[in-house]
């Protein structure tokens, strides 16, 4: 995390895709799922971005996420990186 410059939507939206789930002491279901690191490529990918456009909906409500996609190179070598196209809210939804 970085020193200073953690409050703006989008340093939040990775900050979030970089929290493993379990990690964060009294809210244990936010973070990216490892149990995708196991499940075979064939529907860890679509889970892996259907995970992190779950995730940030979630806990990031500044901003929309227009789409999520499993990044093509690291793929194929079993990491489940993900891109993830978000465009920031003129206002937070209630």
């Amino acid at each position: 995390m970085k020193s200073s410059g953690n409050g703006t939507p989008e340093q939040c939206a990775v900050n979030l895709l970089l929290i493993t789930r379990g990690e964060v002491p009294y809210d244990r279901i936010k973070g990216r799922d490892a149990s995708l690191v196991d499940a075979p490529i064939s529907t860890a990918g679509t889970d892996a971005e259907t995970d992190a456009e779950w995730l940030l909906s979630t806990y990031e409500p500044r901003l929309k996420v227009n789409s999520v996609d499993i990044a093509g190179t690291i793929a194929a070598v079993g990491d489940l990186g993900v891109n993830a196209y978000i465009s920031t809210r003129k206002e937070a939804p209630r």
